[in-house]
Parts: structure tokens; sequence; C-alpha cells
């Protein structure tokens, strides 16, 4: 059974002020994506299909793509705002794509097998790729929309340079994911965890919720269902300009339709991203002590 890594690393990171998933942070000039695919090789994946821009690919090809092809296959997939259901066209003023759920819904053509999905921005660890690969090579091949879900403690997935967007999971008895609820502007104040509401209430967290970091595993089934769900969220949501199809929507949706059943993994590794440029510094400190402590090598690809 082949399993494919699916890199969603389209987004420019208007946060961050440049192309971050460029960005050399490991001790020999590794991005944070070298790792990503590097542990995902470990845990048995046998395909990365990296989700670029298509007026990014031949800097991405030449400097990331080329770095794995004697190593694992390699595809490309193109996000583009364009590519939307039949009948749907982009209103006037629209900049950007349409969020993580079209970026999966874009690669489409190439994901007929069990597949991870990861940010290309974020370090998940080594642990939430041999889970995510346990529960791909383990999940019964019955039809069913199955996938699971890596998960992390959220007040260690925070900034101290700004507010962050985050999933708020919740589980049933049986372990599987009942919800996830986006919260997008989650940031520490006074050693309180908070979260602005769109209607400028705050709510206050514990820190200790799991959250998705958008680090999943699916069967291929949930591909047939994505352009439906997309449909539906571009007939509520098609002419704003700023609206996003964000893939725990979609999964989130398919659970409350009881169509799916999505495992709550947690994983025991630390979780840190490029958000702001101000978190480039702690990221490069993380990953060298990672490396003096023998879990990377000084230099991932020789």
């Amino acid at each position: 059974m082949k399993l494919t890594l699916l890199v969603l690393a389209a987004g420019m990171g208007s946060r961050y002020g440049g192309l971050k998933q460029l960005d050399e942070v490991g001790p020999s000039g590794e991005t944070v994506m070298d790792y990503s695919v590097f542990d995902a090789m470990r845990a048995g994946f046998d395909r990365v299909v990296f989700v670029i821009r298509k007026d990014i690919e031949e800097a991405f090809r030449a400097a990331i793509g080329s770095r794995y092809a004697d190593r694992i296959e390699v595809a490309y997939a193109f996000q583009d705002m364009n590519d939307l259901p039949a009948g749907f066209r982009v209103p006037e003023g629209r900049t950007k794509p349409w969020g993580t759920g079209q970026a999966v819904y874009a690669a489409r053509k190439l994901l007929d097998g069990p597949f991870a999905v990861i940010n290309a921005d974020d370090f998940y660890g080594a642990d939430s790729y041999r889970k995510l690969a346990g529960y791909l090579k383990s999940a019964p091949e019955d039809g069913k929309i199955r996938g699971c879900i890596a998960s992390f403690v959220l007040s260690n997935t925070l900034s101290e340079n700004g507010s962050v967007s985050r999933g708020i999971c919740s589980a049933d008895a049986a372990g599987n994911l009942s919800k996830v609820v986006e919260n997008t502007k989650i940031f520490r104040r006074d050693g309180k965890v908070i979260s602005v509401q769109e209607d400028g209430a705050e709510l206050e967290f514990t820190g200790g919720e799991l959250v998705s970091m958008n680090s999943w595993g699916f069967m291929p089934e949930l591909v047939g269902e994505l352009e439906r769900l997309f449909t539906g969220f571009l007939e509520e949501h098609g002419t704003e300009l700023k609206s996003e199809f964000y893939l725990p929507f979609a999964v989130d949706t398919l659970i409350r339709e009881g169509r799916a059943e999505i495992k709550m993994l947690k994983s025991e590794d630390s979780w840190f991203g490029i958000t702001y440029r101000e978190d480039k510094p702690f990221v490069q400190a993380a990953l060298r002590k990672l490396v003096a402590e023998g879990a990377y090598p000084e230099k991932l690809f020789k």
C-alpha cells in the first residue's frame, strides 16, 4: 500500500512577509518541509505531493523538490482560485485562493490511496508521522469516509509574536473526533489564553485543549466528498472576497452529517511553526536542540 504525504505549500505567508516555505531554518540549511519529508519517509510514506502555486513552481522545484528526487516519489498540484466546481466563478475583486479545503481539492487527481495532509510551514515531529502512518496502514478499506487527526495541546502551539488560528477539537466516548471549532484570533495575555470572537467577545481557554494543526490522515473516499462540500460552501459564501473553505470545516461537516469517522490521535511531540518573521529564531533554536539530542542528523539529506 502506497502512502502519500500531501504538503500544502501554496501560501505566500502574508503575516510573515515572504515565501516562508523556502526559508532555511535547520543547521545545514534545511527548511521546515525538509524535516516533514524526512520524518514521513522514516514513518513509511512512499510519495510526497506538493500543492503550490504555478508562479512559484520553478523556484520551488529547484530549491525543494530537487532535494528528494532520488529518495522519494515527488509530484505537484497547483492551487488556483479559478479551480472551482462547475457553475461557479471567482467574484470580481478576489485576489487569493479559497483555503486549505480547496488546496486538497486541487490535488484530487493524485489522491487515489491513503494520504496525510500537513502544512508546509509547521513542524509536527516524528511521532505525528508514525501515528498517521500507523492509522493509514491499518484502517479498514470498506468504502466509508475514514480518517484521523494528529492533535496537539493548545498552549504548545501559540506564538509569542501575535495571534494564531486554531481548530479546537472535541472527541466522543469512542475516541473519534466529534467537532472542530475554528478560532481565528488566539493569543496569550497576562498568563491567560484568549480568543477574540467575530462579534468582539473574548473567550478564555485553559490551554490544555487539543487542537487541529492541519495534520490529518485520510482514506481516499474523502476526495470524492470535497467537490460536494466545496459546492455547498460556494453557494453560501462564493460572492465573498475573503471567505475560505477550511479543511477542518469540511471534516466537521462530514462528522455532523454522520458520514465520517475520524480517529483522534494525540502527538507526543512538540509542535512549532513560523507564523511571523519573529518566530524564526525560536524555530532555529528548537531544531538545533533536537539535532544535539540526536533526534535528527546534522544534515538531513547528504
